[in-house]
């Protein structure tokens, strides 16, 4: 059964207080190395592209920008992915999180049901002991317990919330709205939009997307609805009418994000969410970084949007300011 999140009550939107200003927060999906065209396996367990986040991380430091690490399984359990993220914390406003990628996260079942990559799709117990092995390795590993969750592919469940809230955790942010996944079994988050909200004791931070164009207004019903008008998106997109843009660098241009900032800036969205995939750190690892070029491409979106947030007085905010500011 496809899992779309309940739209939340006026009661359940976060309220950030004034003094708390429009920010941007920056989640990383700090993960191992994989082929994004073929079949998942968990015998993909490589991290060599750890080496290029100290470099990546002296940048967003200079910037004055925190990143929230959110780690799986591979990446927790290996000892020098732990070492460099150990230094990464070290900057006092960065912070390590969980990501669970299922298909290597133990423990492993004798059969996986259709749509198993998807955490949520797992039956209770499964999503359950995979949770609590990979939080248990995490605070092994760095001594303190995460309090922000993001499940791989972005596939939380009906019985996620309530998880992770029993861990313990504070934030969740898995919801990428304007985004429909059944398609390969996993979550359908068309309808959702960008605005935190809480539920089951967490917080949702879902990542930003914004609808720009002439069309906007649509939003995600406009967008699914051209789904079935043969290059309907297209079409809609280069006239200007309707274009779905997501906050990262990774297969999304700089100009059309600044669009995005510009529109959910006058709309008046007070926290922006923006992430990438570490392995987008060394080129050959996503098909977002496939050389040289597009990693200095990669870099450039970053300092470009940095520089549009300066412009705009929209600060950085560490996970735990976030944290404070909701009380």
């Amino acid at each position: 059964m496809t899992y779309r999140p309940p739209r939340p009550t006026d009661a359940q939107r976060v309220v950030w207080p004034d003094d708390f200003g429009t920010r941007f927060t920056v989640f990383v999906d700090v993960e191992e190395e994989f082929d994004w065209t073929a079949p998942l396996d968990r015998r993909n367990r490589a991290t060599t592209a750890m080496a290029a986040f100290p470099a990546a991380h002296r940048r967003f430091v200079e910037r004055g920008v925190a990143l929230n690490c959110m780690i799986d399984y591979p990446i927790a359990t290996d000892p020098a992915s732990v070492s460099i993220l150990s230094s990464v914390v070290e900057d006092t406003r960065s912070e390590i999180g969980t990501q669970l990628h299922a298909w290597v996260n133990p423990p492993f079942a004798d059969s996986a049901p259709p749509g198993s990559s998807y955490a949520g799709n797992l039956p209770y117990a499964s999503e359950a002991a995979k949770l609590e092995t990979l939080t248990r390795a995490i605070t092994a590993a760095f001594g303190r317990a995460p309090r922000a969750y993001r499940a791989g592919r972005y596939g939380i469940g009906s019985n996620s919330f309530a998880l992770l809230a029993g861990l313990g955790y504070r934030i969740d942010s898995s919801v990428r709205p304007g985004y429909d996944y059944r398609s390969d079994g996993g979550p359908d988050f068309m309808m959702a939009d960008a605005e935190a909200y809480r539920s089951e004791g967490i917080v949702e931070l879902p990542l930003t997307t914004v609808f720009t164009g002439r069309a906007r207004a649509g939003g995600g019903r406009l967008y699914r609805a051209l789904s079935h008008v043969p290059k309907g998106r297209g079409l809609f997109a280069r006239t200007g009418l309707l274009s779905r843009i997501a906050l990262t660098p990774e297969d999304m241009p700089i100009a059309a994000a600044l669009e995005a900032v510009a529109v959910a800036a006058g709309e008046g969205l007070r926290l922006f969410n923006l992430s990438f995939h570490s392995p987008s750190l060394a080129p050959g690892h996503t098909p977002y970084v496939r050389d040289a070029a597009d990693l200095k491409r990669f870099h450039a979106w970053w300092t470009t949007m940095l520089d549009e947030f300066d412009r705009r007085g929209i600060r950085n905010a560490s996970l735990d300011e976030i944290i404070v500011a909701l009380g």
